[in-house]
């Protein structure tokens, strides 16, 4: 499955993103190409969503969540809708967007989040929200964890770092808050560990 929108976004803005930031991308034998996954991934800067999209191939079947106020944005915006990617609330419990990232893994989409939910400054120390775990348990997909470089400088290489699958750990139907919680944590602790980063 693919949005035309996101591939034509790729071609055309892959080949400029890729000459600011040369990327290099490890770990794609870590993608499954039989099932969906959920990418929770660390945060330090707007670039992260951006980078990913230039590096991964292109037509990578793949939707984003991401804050409400960028889609608000004029022109930008509509940009970011056309490509698949869907505002969240970071500051409520945002019910309509938990259900949007569930449908979307359930359709098959792989999914982008950010699980430490704001651009982190200093790696490896953010409260993790239990949230990814909650969507990865509830529509039945692994947890991948990967690492974006936290320093980037125009025309430097960028490392991202993409690990092995996890399946999220928990008792019941749905798991518990404590569970989702405990597998937020440790999907982070494994991305930040891609970078050699210890999660305290």
């Amino acid at each position: 499955m693919k949005n035309p929108h996101f591939v034509r976004i790729q071609k055309i803005l892959g080949p400029l993103v890729r000459f600011l930031f040369p990327i290099s991308l490890e770990g794609t034998e870590n993608l499954p190409e039989d099932r969906p996954v959920m990418l929770c991934a660390n945060h330090s800067s707007a670039w992260d969503p951006i980078l990913f999209v230039a590096a991964i191939w292109t037509g990578y079947p793949l939707r984003i969540m991401a804050k409400k106020q960028l889609l608000r944005i004029p022109i930008l915006g509509s940009i970011l809708k056309a490509i698949g990617v869907f505002a969240v609330d970071r500051g409520n419990s945002d019910i309509q967007a938990g259900k949007t990232a569930i449908q979307s893994l359930k359709q098959g989409w792989n999914l982008l989040i950010f699980p430490e939910g704001t651009r982190v400054k200093d790696p490896g120390h953010a409260e993790v929200k239990g949230g990814a775990a909650m969507m990865a348990i509830r529509s039945g997909v692994d947890m991948v964890p990967m690492f974006i470089d936290t320093k980037k400088r125009l025309f430097h290489r960028v490392h991202i770092i993409i690990g092995r699958p996890y399946t999220p750990v928990y008792t019941g139907r749905k798991g518990t808050a404590e569970e989702y919680r405990a597998n937020a944590d440790e999907i982070m602790r494994r991305a930040y560990a891609l970078g050699g980063i210890v999660c305290r």
